[in-house]
């Protein structure tokens, strides 16, 4: 894996990616595509990315020993890559100062972006401001009810949130409505995709913006253990906090890196939302080509996750082809585990994760047990929980 190199030059990982969209949108990616081969080649953008990320993000997110924790399982040391101690609370604005970098450098004045847990949301409204442009945010109705705090911050900060109501009522449907919305005002408008999907550029650019993640823990890991981990986990819905901790590893052929889908109420049930863990065909949604949750007619199945930032049927192609090649490793952490995981490490450490991210604990709860004192797990902790407290809430049928 020395010599991974993905996407070709048409925005495919293997037989994944790829540039599925109506013919009116071609420009409007070709335009992207361009701008960002050019910015990519440009010190001063990155010069300005990092500026950004550190003065106004508060990177580098440190990472930590939770040694409490590693003790009541017992087996190997779980380390968190602290995404949650980002200025809003998760990965998400990596990868929103990145695009809106771009943005302004292409002069758009309006930025759209659709959302699941409304982080990504939250984090394109905190980007918009920063940046003196308009913002709507797409997100299905059913999210909006189970995220109702980001709902309010996303107007807080200026944003427009649109709720949608057709289909699932949930990330799936915000992010058709977001497409159809960007085809008819694409001259002054700019996509904010959210996640390491989508039509070619995205996840090559999201994957991009979201490397700041893997590089800098391959620094810290060093610095702190004198290694690198023997595993590197992430929780996967789209997968850009997953990419951007798993890209700067594939040449580390010593770190195992795993993936974990949200299970829901079972992977041998219809209610998951785990593509690559359930074997779901290959198929075409959002613009690109992956493995996909459909029916024998082709038609996109609902999904089930108790993590609405998880919910969405379909994975990034990057994901697909480094499950086909073998070099992730995909599982899945149903809605049960995560739930306990996220109860471990609010007892144990004192931090409340995001439901997304307490996947990823759970695999790192189930699985250190079964390794030695000595060896290491890096969990990758994509974003803080306050989100998700009335979720939690009312599973456990406490009212607020």
């Amino acid at each position: 894996m020395k010599n991974y190199h993905a996407p070709d030059e048409k925005g495919f990982f293997g037989e994944h990616g790829g540039l599925y969209v109506a013919e009116t949108l071609i420009p409007a990616l070709q335009e992207l595509a361009d701008a960002y081969k050019a910015a990519k080649n440009a010190p001063s953008f990155w010069e300005e990315f990092h500026r950004d990320l550190k003065h106004y993000v508060g990177r580098p997110s440190p990472v930590y020993h939770a040694a409490r924790l590693s003790e009541h399982l017992g087996g190997a040391q779980i380390w968190l890559k602290r995404e949650d101690l980002n200025h809003t609370g998760a990965h998400k604005v990596n990868n929103t100062i990145g695009q809106a970098l771009l943005a302004r450098r292409m002069g758009k004045k309006r930025v759209i972006a659709e959302t699941g847990a409304g982080q990504h949301g939250v984090a394109s409204a905190t980007v918009a401001a920063r940046f003196g442009m308009t913002c709507d945010v797409y997100m299905g109705a059913d999210d909006i009810q189970r995220q109702m705090p980001n709902v309010f911050r996303m107007k807080l900060l200026g944003a427009n949130v649109v709720s949608v109501d057709s289909g699932s009522r949930t990330l799936k449907d915000a992010m058709n409505e977001a497409m159809r919305e960007w085809v008819a005002r694409v001259d002054d408008t700019f996509y904010i995709i959210g996640t390491a999907a989508g039509p070619a550029p995205y996840p090559e650019m999201v994957r991009d913006f979201q490397c700041v993640i893997g590089n800098e823990a391959k620094a810290q890991m060093q610095e702190a253990i004198g290694r690198q981990p023997d595993v590197a986990v992430a929780c996967v819905g789209g997968g850009s906090n997953a990419i951007g901790l798993f890209h700067p590893y594939i040449g580390e052929e010593n770190v195992r890196l795993v993936g974990v889908e949200a299970g829901g109420l079972g992977v041998d049930t219809p209610d998951h939302a785990a593509p690559i863990t359930s074997k779901a065909p290959i198929g075409v949604l959002h613009g690109f080509r992956s493995y996909l949750m459909q029916d024998e007619n082709g038609q996109v199945l609902g999904t089930h996750s108790v993590s609405a930032g998880l919910d969405y049927p379909g994975i990034g192609p990057e994901h697909s082809h480094l499950a086909d090649i073998g070099r992730v490793e995909y599982h899945a952490a149903n809605d049960d585990a995560a739930l306990e995981a996220f109860d471990l490490l609010c007892r144990f450490e004192g931090i409340i994760p995001a439901l997304e991210s307490s996947h990823a604990v759970a695999w790192a709860v189930a699985n250190a047990p079964k390794m030695g004192k000595d060896q290491v797990i890096l969990v990758n902790l994509s974003g803080r929980g306050d989100k998700d407290i009335n979720t939690v809430a009312k599973l456990k049928g406490i009212e607020l």
